[in-house]
């Protein structure tokens, strides 16, 4: 991982991902899961935009192509285990990131209708903090419906 904060001294830094979709399913029964969606994105975006200062990375505004590997050496199997960032990359005026295994879609059956609210929004603070510029995010492809990958697409604003 490339920054241990060592929160915990004997059970370590990370948690299983069954009790973080707890708190995910809870939040949603006591806000609806438009109320849920809006704060897990909001919470992702505030973690992206602190990761990517902790990492050094925050206004490098690297090339669209090693936002992937900066952001899996961070989320994946080498940092947090939120997800692996696969690719990235432009596709006409969108700044697109490819994931897998996202926490968020872990456990869920094929077909669920769960979205990657949390992953999304930490992506995407990353992605803002690095670049410097302003987007609007959504995710356009899910692994539970048919997908992939769980795809997340930027349009600057």
């Amino acid at each position: 991982m490339p920054h241990s904060h060592n929160l915990r001294p004997e059970l370590g830094d990370f948690s299983s991902v069954v009790c973080f979709k707890a708190v995910i399913t809870g939040v949603e029964d006591t806000l609806g899961p438009d109320g849920a969606a809006v704060v897990f994105t909001r919470a992702g975006k505030v973690r992206g935009h602190a990761l990517a200062n902790e990492l050094g990375v925050a206004g490098s505004n690297v090339p669209v192509e090693k936002l992937a590997e900066i952001l899996n050496s961070a989320v994946g199997m080498d940092g947090t285990r939120l997800c692996a960032v696969t690719k990235s990359y432009q596709d006409g005026d969108k700044l697109v990131i490819e994931t897998q295994e996202t926490v968020c879609s872990a456990g869920e059956p094929q077909g669920s209708d769960r979205t990657c609210t949390f992953t999304l929004g930490a992506v995407w603070g990353a992605v803002e903090a690095i670049t410097g510029k302003t987007y609007l995010g959504e995710q356009t492809e899910s692994v539970l419906r048919g997908g992939s990958c769980d795809r997340f697409e930027f349009s600057e604003l």
